[in-house]
Order: structure tokens, then sequence, then C-alpha cells
């Protein structure tokens, strides 16, 4: 059944993936109807939006930044960003279920030990692992989905630190789409290098370390734990 699941996902990929798509041409064409269609159904339209970006994300296709400044355009900073939120968080929990079912158990059975002691790392301090990751994205956001369901680790911890660690850039970004209209009316990619300044990295990548930090103070503590166990 997960093959079955991923042979689908893959042909909904390239579905998706048609030209034009997932463009700021198409937004700035169809700006006036989507928010008459939001302002007439607010919940179906944020249902189909979160539905939309989730599986986005679940097939590991590129437009989430896309769909995140999107979101902030169509629904404003607060609830495009939680809607965002949302939908990012529900797809790559859905990956991870889907790649634990069905590539992990054969990775498994191929890494051996080395995956055994990987996966208690992550089954300590994985949640603070990913969160460093999710604040701090120097990885593709796809790539961070994948491997902590190949290394075998939990879904609870997974989704925790995936649901925290997107909140703070999800918001910047769905900020920054929400004061886009005249870029959009032009209908231009809007230049993002703001997103790439220190204003915004800085304060998350404090944010980060203090997670590696947590990380490294609880794997201290057990070591001298384990040395004073040794000891007595």
């Amino acid at each position: 059944m997960a093959l079955l699941a991923l042979a689908g996902a893959l042909f909904l990929a390239g579905l998706l993936t048609l030209p034009g798509l997932l463009s700021w041409q198409a937004l700035a064409a169809h700006r006036a109807t989507l928010a008459e269609l939001i302002a007439a159904m607010p919940l179906r339209a944020g249902l189909a939006y979160v539905a939309l970006y989730a599986a986005v994300v679940a097939l590991s296709l590129p437009g989430a930044s896309f769909l995140t400044l999107a979101g902030g355009i169509l629904f404003g900073p607060w609830l495009g960003g939680g809607l965002a939120i949302l939908a990012a968080t529900t797809g790559a929990c859905l990956l991870f279920l889907l790649v634990r079912a069905a590539l992990a158990p054969g990775l498994a059975r191929r890494a051996g030990p080395r995956l055994a002691a990987l996966r208690k790392e992550l089954e300590q301090d994985g949640f603070f692992y990913l969160l460093a990751l999710r604040l701090l994205p120097l990885l593709p956001y796809w790539l961070v989905n994948l491997a902590p369901a190949l290394a075998g680790m939990r879904l609870l911890p997974y989704a925790t630190a995936t649901l925290l660690g997107i909140i703070p850039g999800t918001l910047i970004y769905a900020g920054i789409g929400a004061g886009l209209d005249s870029t959009l009316a032009a209908g231009t990619p809007p230049d993002l290098a703001a997103l790439a300044s220190m204003r915004i990295l800085l304060p998350l990548g404090g944010l980060a370390l203090l997670s590696l930090g947590a990380a490294a103070w609880r794997r201290r503590a057990r070591t001298l734990q384990a040395r004073s166990s040794a000891a007595s």
C-alpha cells in the first residue's frame, strides 16, 4: 500500500508541476478572482490553500516558499502565516509517514548497526537537532523532511519540532508577502533579497544555536551520568 501511495504521489507530482501553475504571473492574473472566492467562502478557500500547500510539501515539489508568500497576499500576514504553518507541518508529516512505511524498513536492514546508533541519537536528542534545522534552513526542506523518517525518528518529536521550527520563518515570509500587492500587480517576481539579510538570519541563527546547545547539554549530562554510574 505504501508503494502504491508513492506511485500515486509521483503521478500527482507530474500534474502539479504543469508550467505556470505556481507562478507570479498566474497569481497576478487571478488575484481578483481569488480575493472574491476568499471573501465569499473563507473556510473553503482556507482549506483549499492548506490542501494545495500540504500536497506540494508532501510530494517534495518546488513552490512552498511561493505559496507562503501567496498566503500572505491572499489571507493577510497572520491568517496566511497560520495556514501556511498548518499546511507545511501536515505535508511534512504525510511525507514522513509515507517514507517511513515504504523505505525505512529496507534501509534499516541494509544499514545495520550504523543506523541503529543514529536511531538512538535521534530518539534522545532528535527534537533539538531537527528544531535547529527548521529554524535556520541550511539544508533543502525536502531533505530535512526525508532524513528523520529514514533514520527512524518518532513522529511526535518530528511533528513538534517541525511545527515550532517553521513558525518564525513562515511568519516572516507571510508578512513580506502581505506587502507585495504592488509588485504582484505588475506580474513580475519580487526581489526577495531581504529574506537573506542579517536582520532575519541572525535571530533565527541564534534560536538554532540555542536548540543545538540544549542537545549538547543533554548529551554531556548523559555522558557524565554514565561515567558516574561506572565509577560507582
